[in-house]
């Protein structure tokens, strides 16, 4: 089978490999479609600690069951799927308090076992969701990213809702996170990205909100968006030293900055600001069980539309796609190879 093969820094080779086969308790995906990561963009770049060469990347996709093992029970062959990637040992303190996201055995499919940058990927059977055939195959390699956006967004928006959110970051993730906060009720929403030609790309798809926050007149800009009610909460799908500082400016006193950008590690932060003016400031990792199953439904009801925000290369195009991706020369959020 073909498959891309990331072998080190900014090097994604097409290859080769033997068809995997599946143990007793696994299935046989034949991938349909898969989504390029923020993270494997930095696994590409050799910035990932977690991701070692020769690895076959991909964790967002879709795909259809070719084969199961012995002891698979509850799917069918030739059922559409998608792949919950986290994988937890569910007996851990974390996974008995219902955090599986931060199990401390966690594996993750596309960073310590191959992934679905190939034609045919194995996965526990315990992680498919079984989709509906008329789901769209783009549309259902966001469930993986759009449960990461889920429970991040929902955590943010718990003691605030019905407000206005500033999101910092137009990629996938940050553009997700602003369907999901429309869908549950913010007022406005703000999109800030120092990419203009990703603005306009979401200009055209319903975000009427969007800011790049190198500008001079940002802030003021920002403030006549949001009226006299302000910003009570940021999401930081970036995670720099910019955008975590001029958010911790931004934010209302009493509000909420949401951290799910992993741009950088160490940060300054004015902790005496947020101690005086009860700025919560929280962080998000992935998803539990239920987000998934959450984000999926939310999928398959057609609550996020992927037109005019996203696009498609083939699988071979994969190294092009990410020097692309890096390059800042991507004009869409989101990139899929089938």
């Amino acid at each position: 089978m073909k498959v891309l093969s990331w072998n080190g820094p900014k090097q994604i080779d097409v290859e080769e490999r033997p068809m995997p086969e599946c143990k007793k308790d696994e299935v046989l995906i034949r991938v349909d479609v898969v989504g390029i990561c923020g993270s494997e963009i930095e696994g590409f770049l050799g910035h990932n600690s977690l991701r070692v060469p020769p690895l076959i990347m991909g964790h967002e996709f879709s795909g259809y069951i070719e084969e199961m093992g012995d002891e698979v029970q509850n799917v069918l062959i030739g059922s559409k799927v998608v792949v919950n990637p986290l994988i937890s040992c569910g007996s851990c303190p974390k996974c008995r308090r219902g955090l599986e996201n931060l199990c401390d055995n966690r594996q993750i499919i596309g960073v310590h076992r191959p992934g679905a940058f190939a034609e045919y990927v194995v996965v526990p059977a315990s992680s498919v969701i079984e989709v509906p055939k008329s789901l769209d195959s783009y549309t259902a390699s966001l469930s993986e990213p759009l449960a990461c956006c889920l429970r991040a967004v929902r955590r943010a928006l718990a003691q605030h809702p019905f407000s206005n959110v500033l999101i910092y970051g137009a990629g996938a993730i940050g553009v997700l996170s602003g369907f999901v906060a429309d869908i549950l009720g913010a007022r406005k929403v703000v999109i800030a990205d120092i990419n203009n030609d990703r603005l306009n790309t979401l200009n055209n798809v319903g975000f009427n909100h969007t800011l790049n926050p190198n500008e001079e007149s940002f802030e003021e800009k920002l403030s006549e968006m949001a009226g006299p009610e302000g910003i009570d909460v940021v999401i930081d799908a970036a995670g720099f030293l910019p955008t975590r500082t001029q958010a911790a400016s931004i934010v209302n006193t009493g509000g909420v900055i949401m951290n799910i950008g992993l741009g950088i590690d160490e940060t300054p932060l004015p902790v005496n600001v947020f101690i005086r003016s009860e700025i919560t400031v929280l962080g998000s990792f992935c998803y539990t069980k239920q987000d998934f199953h959450d984000a999926v439904n939310l999928l398959v009801d057609s609550k996020i539309d992927i037109k005019g925000w996203t696009q498609e290369r083939e699988l071979n195009e994969g190294q092009q796609a990410f020097l692309d991706l890096i390059g800042n020369r991507v004009e869409n959020s989101k990139i899929f190879l089938s």
